[in-house]
């Protein structure tokens, strides 16, 4: 049968079509973002055929940036017969901002590394086999800020965790 006129699909189909798993479908359910699954006289979910476009929306949007939370808001708007487009843009206008300033973040550690590769480089030539060179300890020497620093690396959400943390204890 033509997917697109289904009256609906188990919860293993359209993870297979979709390429997401069981529990992400389950997991999207619980934050709203998919309709409630219908149970079948077997016990098995069922979810509408709306729900193939819904998922393939979910895992686009997520693919560029948009959150679970984000995501939400904006179906949520939409399933009340809402036009959520603007806030679409200024999200999407947002996060662009958000990862340009995080692209020029890992650029700056990319040249303090670089830079503290060279330094290592040179004392580990200086230092005897078997010795420590202390090359973290030079790091922090050359870097004293670095033990507060907040890593470029970390997850955005992780950064913003630790970063409130820091606020709330000054």
């Amino acid at each position: 049968m033509n997917d697109s006129k289904r009256s609906g699909f188990r919860s293993g189909e359209l993870a297979s079509i979709t390429g997401v798993s069981r529990d992400a479908l389950r997991y999207y359910e619980r934050q709203n973002l998919l309709p409630k699954a219908q149970r079948l006289a077997n016990g098995y979910r069922c979810y509408p055929a709306e729900a193939l476009m819904r998922v393939k929306v979910i895992r686009a949007a997520l693919g560029i940036g948009f959150t679970v939370e984000d995501l939400a808001e904006i179906l949520g708007q939409r399933d009340r017969g809402d036009a959520p487009c603007g806030r679409v843009h200024a999200l999407a206008v947002e996060k662009a901002r958000a990862l340009a300033s995080r692209i020029n973040e890992l650029k700056r550690l990319r040249r303090t590394l670089d830079e503290a590769i060279r330094k290592w480089e040179r004392q580990l030539r200086a230092t005897k086999p078997g010795q420590r060179a202390g090359l973290l300890e030079l790091f922090v020497a050359a870097h004293p800020d670095s033990p507060g620093a907040v890593s470029p690396l970390m997850s955005p959400g992780l950064q913003r965790k630790i970063q409130a943390r820091r606020g709330k204890h000054k």
